[in-house]
């Protein structure tokens, strides 16, 4: 059997992923179906995990169906999901309430108070990173101040791709690459971080089993595969994050390699040999899903959410007109910001919509357009968008030469790699080349890749990138538009300490 298959859990939609190892890693079968995103007060952002169960149901079956074969022809099975969240189960494995998500701010006092208690030096030797609002021990710490009566009832918390491994095979377990973003988790051990979970006296048992993310973690059950089509008994490998994964479908899993991904977030991702972390705590250091290796990485909370977000709130027309044009709306708004001039004459985005994360990490921070005149129609606040996400990859891409951390390619990757304008503008903020490769897919494709290394189809995560990723297209940077954006970077970074106290002030 040549058929493997990645599910990606992520936070709009599971996708399912089939690839034929025969012919060198092609895609035979895609699927992917939606779910809401609910935001019950003010930077919250819950879903709940039986949508993610059902679309993954769907999307296996369609997937299969789409490749033409049976679920007996699938080898192996990766998983990848958005990174982060908390899942909640009872003694029974029932869900006690909606997962709470990676882009959820409610945790800030958590977050102070276990810093507090265990100590920033402390939890960094311990965790390699400082316990964000994003990261999964504050939303536990949550529950517990919060909805105690719910908080009793826990006895297993599990990220959302770690859910849909339970519903599969029965089996309570997580991968390194996922656990890195719990602030749970030592990093430098490749282990649960007893003395953290402890000082915080939130109980190991909760925890789920870790392994490296090509090893096999479960087997699917018979319940599951009457559910799903896929055979009984076909291996589950651990898989990773979603970052992790995407590394592996983008190939970075050597050095000198970096992806930079656009999607809901947006992402800077560099391997690392060794973990080697920002003495200024601005990037992430977790484990890589190549196993004892590591990665680095900047966190944009809203780059394409923020699109996404100006698309659903100013983007009547152009939805309309791709309506009727039988176009994607995100097409006819990069049409109309292509005719703006570069820098969009001084129209300032920042894209802290959800708060933000690198290098920051302040949940108070707010969206803002600086510097609107009444020459800035609507196509300027288009560009403005487009060009507020790509100073805010920058900023990592800074982070990362401080570190000395080697950049020899940058891949671009996710839903704004696809646009030639969107990364036209990156290559220009950034001022490097941004390449683009033969598959598209990010997290499943990894993960997929990741079931082929677990079941033997690859002798090794390397081998399996280099038997199946080749480079597609180059977009180099324009030298007289770097030169204009890096005058607007200088202004973009100065506005954020400007205001800091402000967002703050109208937070409540």
């Amino acid at each position: 059997m040549s058929y493997l298959l990645g599910i990606d859990v992520g936070t709009s939609g599971t996708k399912a992923l089939v690839i034929d190892s025969a012919q060198d890693g092609a895609v035979v079968g895609s699927a992917t179906i939606t779910y809401p995103l609910f935001t019950p007060k003010p930077l919250w952002a819950e879903q709940n995990p039986e949508d993610w169960w059902n679309a993954t149901v769907a999307s296996v079956k369609e997937a299969i169906s789409q490749a033409g074969i049976t679920g007996k022809d699938i080898s192996g099975i990766g998983l990848s999901g958005q990174m982060h969240g908390a899942v909640f189960l009872d003694e029974s494995d029932r869900v006690l309430r909606p997962s709470i998500l990676w882009c959820d701010q409610r945790t800030a006092a958590e977050c102070e108070w276990i810093t507090q208690k265990v100590g920033l030096d402390r939890i960094i030797e311990l965790t390699s990173n400082p316990v964000l609002t994003g990261f999964t021990a504050g939303k536990i710490i949550w529950l517990r101040n919060n909805e105690p009566e719910l908080y009793a009832k826990v006895k297993k918390v599990l990220l959302p791709k770690d859910y849909i491994r339970l519903k599969l095979t029965g089996e309570y377990a997580t991968e390194v690459s996922d656990a890195s973003g719990t602030s749970l988790f030592n990093v430098k051990k490749r282990a649960w971080a007893d003395e953290m979970l402890d000082a915080i006296d939130i109980p190991k048992e909760w925890m789920p089993r870790v392994y490296e993310s090509p090893e096999i973690t479960g087997r699917i059950t018979d319940e599951a595969s009457a559910l799903t089509g896929l055979a009984p008994g076909t291996p589950v490998v651990g898989g990773g994050g979603d970052n992790a994964a995407s590394a592996v479908g983008n190939g970075i899993v050597e050095p000198g390699l970096v992806f930079s991904s656009v999607g809901t977030s947006g992402v800077v991702f560099a391997y690392a040999d060794k973990p080697v972390v920002d003495p200024k705590l601005r990037v992430h250091t977790f484990c890589h899903a190549v196993p004892d290796k590591w990665h680095v990485m900047g966190v944009v909370l809203s780059a394409g959410g923020s699109l996404r977000w100006y698309r659903d709130t100013f983007g009547d027309a152009e939805c309309a007109v791709a309506r009727h044009t039988n176009r994607d709306p995100y097409e006819i708004i990069a049409d109309e910001a292509s005719a703006v001039p570069t820098g969009s004459e001084g129209l300032i985005f920042l894209p802290y919509i959800s708060g933000e994360r690198t290098p920051h990490a302040d949940p108070y921070a707010r969206g803002v357009f600086f510097g609107i005149t009444l020459r800035h129609t609507k196509p300027y606040f288009s560009r403005s968008v487009l060009e507020g996400v790509a100073y805010a990859l920058k900023d990592s891409f800074e982070i990362f030469k401080e570190m000395n951390i080697p950049i020899t390619q940058v891949r671009a990757t996710g839903g704004g790699a696809k646009s030639d304008l969107w990364r036209q503008i990156q290559a220009d903020v950034i001022g490097m080349q941004h390449v683009t490769i033969n598959v598209g897919e990010g997290p499943s494709y990894g993960a997929a890749l990741l079931a082929g290394v677990g079941t033997g189809v690859y002798k090794s995560v390397q081998d399996a990138c280099r038997s199946t990723i080749r480079l597609k297209s180059a977009t180099e940077p324009n030298p007289d538009d770097s030169a204009v954006y890096e005058r607007y970077y200088k202004v973009y970074k100065s506005l954020y300490q400007s205001l800091k106290q402000d967002f703050k002030d109208v937070s409540g």
